[in-house]
């Protein structure tokens, strides 16, 4: 079984330099121990299930609340109950047709 997200999360009341505050969410899911894949609009993460996915959400809250009076967040899910590995599978599914993607 296998849940994927895509997750963007960061305050919106610190100006046009958010990269401080980000980090500390993608260092909490870096230390997580999912798979992820960090972008430059968001981060892919992925679980075996939805609530690990969620409370990676709810922890990043916790973690921008006392930075910020304001908070966006953006994420969209895939869930399979018959598949895992989806972050590699998605990708190697693509470059089986186009060749090498860029990383």
């Amino acid at each position: 079984m296998g849940a994927l997200m895509n997750f963007a999360i960061f305050p919106i009341d610190k100006g046009d330099h958010i990269g401080e505050y980000v980090s500390k969410v993608v260092k909490h899911i870096k230390e997580s121990g999912l798979t992820y894949q960090f972008g430059p609009m968001g981060t892919i993460i992925e679980a075996e299930t939805v609530t690990e996915l969620l409370k990676i959400v709810d922890e990043a809250y916790k973690i921008m609340d006392p930075i910020s009076d304001r908070i966006y967040c953006v994420m969209n899910m895939d869930y399979n109950k018959n598949k895992s590995g989806m972050i590699k599978a998605k990708t190697e599914s693509v470059e089986k047709r186009i060749g090498k993607v860029a990383k």
